[in-house]
C-alpha cells in the first residue's frame, strides 16, 4: 500500500498542468494534472492513442513536455533531469535489444549507466528472478521474444529503481512470463518500489492495482482508488432464467424496470444499482409474477473493471 509519513500519502511522482502538443499540431495531452504515490501500484488504462505512452515517455525524459511541470522524487525532469531519470525504470513497449552482447555483460553494463557500483550478487539474484540465469551467457540475438522481455525488464531494474513503469509489459508474451513478471511485481511493492503500469489487460490491473487512472484523447477522466471505483460505478445485474421463453417483455414491465431479454428470450436480465436503499428486486419479482412470467433460477453478478473502463471511454466519444 501507498507509503504515508505524518498522515499524508507523498507523491513520488508529481504531475502539474501537463500538456503536449506534436509539431504535426495533434494534441497528445491536455492538462494532465496527477500525485502517484509511493510503494503503490497504479493502473494507467485507456485506448490506443489516449495518450499512455506519451505521458511516461515525458516522465522518463524521452519525450520533451510541452507545458507544465513534473517532479519525480521532489526532482524536476528538466532542471534536474539526471537525478529524476536515476530514481526510475522503464521496460517500454518496444523490444530493444544490443544483438551481439550477452545477456549479463547487458545487464552489467545498463546498471554502469545509471553510475552504480558493481553488485554481482544482486545482478545474479535479478537474473535468477527472471528465469534469465541460464541464458546469462546466451548473445541477445540467440533469445526468444519472450525471453528478450526478460532482459529488458532486468535492464530497468538493473540500477535498482525507486519507480518503475511497464508500459505493456505482458502485450504479446507467454502465461509463464506473465506470472513471473507480477510475482516480481508483488515483491518490488512490498519492498516499497513504486508500480506504474499501462495494460490492456484489464483484468491484470483488476488483481494488481491500488488505483486506477483512466486516459482518453490525452485526458486524464477519472482516478479512483481501484475498490471505490468498482463500488461507485459498478452495477449489478440479476439474471433470470424463464420457464418459458418470451418474445418481448411485457410494457408494464418495460416501462419501469431497466430490463432486457438475453439467451433467446429465455433469460431476462435485470440491472440495478448496487448504492440505492432500494434495488426494486422485491417489486420486479412481485410483477413478474402478477404477468404470469415464471422462473427456474436466478443469478447476480457485478460489472468487471473492463465493463466500467469501456463505459467511462464511451462516454466521452
Amino acid at each position: 500500500m501507498p507509503l504515508r509519513q505524518g498522515g499524508c500519502v507523498q507523491p513520488v511522482i508529481s504531475i502539474q498542468q501537463l500538456s503536449k502538443v506534436y509539431a504535426s499540431g495533434h494534441t497528445a495531452l491536455q492538462t494532465i494534472n496527477l500525485d502517484i504515490h509511493k510503494g503503490e501500484i497504479f493502473a494507467l488504462l485507456g485506448p490506443n492513442g489516449a495518450g499512455k505512452t506519451t505521458l511516461i515517455s515525458i516522465i522518463c525524459g524521452i519525450v520533451n513536455p510541452g507545458t507544465g511541470k513534473v517532479l519525480v522524487d521532489g526532482h524536476d525532469i528538466i532542471s534536474d533531469y539526471r537525478a529524476a531519470r536515476a530514481r526510475i525504470g522503464l521496460v517500454p513497449q518496444e523490444l530493444f535489444n544490443e544483438g551481439f552482447e550477452s545477456v549479463l555483460a547487458t545487464v552489467k553494463f545498463t546498471r554502469g549507466l545509471f553510475g552504480k557500483p558493481a553488485n554481482p550478487a544482486y545482478i545474479e539474484q535479478l537474473l535468477r528472478d527472471l528465469s534469465l540465469w541460464d541464458k546469462k551467457d546466451a548473445r541477445i540475438f540467440e533469445l526468444s521474444g519472450g525471453m528478450k522481455r526478460r532482459v529488458m525488464i532486468a535492464k530497468a531494474l538493473s540500477h535498482e529503481p525507486q519507480i518503475l513503469f511497464l508500459d505493456e509489459p505482458t502485450a504479446g508474451v507467454d502465461v509463464e512470463l506473465r506470472r513471473d513478471m507480477w510475482n516480481m511485481v508483488r515483491g518490488l511493492r512490498e519492498r516499497g518500489v513504486t508500480i506504474i503500469l499501462t495494460t490492456h489487460y484489464i483484468e491484470e490491473a483488476e488483481e494488481m492495482a491500488d488505483r486506477i487512472g483512466v486516459i482518453s484523447k490525452g485526458e486524464i477522466i477519472l482516478v479512483e482508488d481501484k475498490a471505490a471505483l468498482m463500488h461507485k460505478l459498478g452495477k449489478k445485474q440479476l439474471t433470470l432464467h424463464l420457464q418459458q421463453p418470451l418474445t418481448h417483455i411485457p410494457e408494464a414491465l418495460a416501462n419501469n424496470y431497466p430490463l432486457e431479454l438475453a439467451d433467446s428470450g429465455h433469460a431476462l436480465v435485470f440491472t440495478f444499482d448496487v448504492q440505492r436503499e432500494h434495488t426494486g428486486i422485491a417489486e420486479l419479482l412481485k410483477d413478474l409474477a402478477q404477468q404470469g412470467i415464471d422462473f427456474k433460477d436466478l443469478q447476480s453478478s457485478q460489472s468487471s473493471l473492463e465493463d466500467i473502463f469501456v463505459n467511462l471511454v464511451r462516454s466521452r466519444a
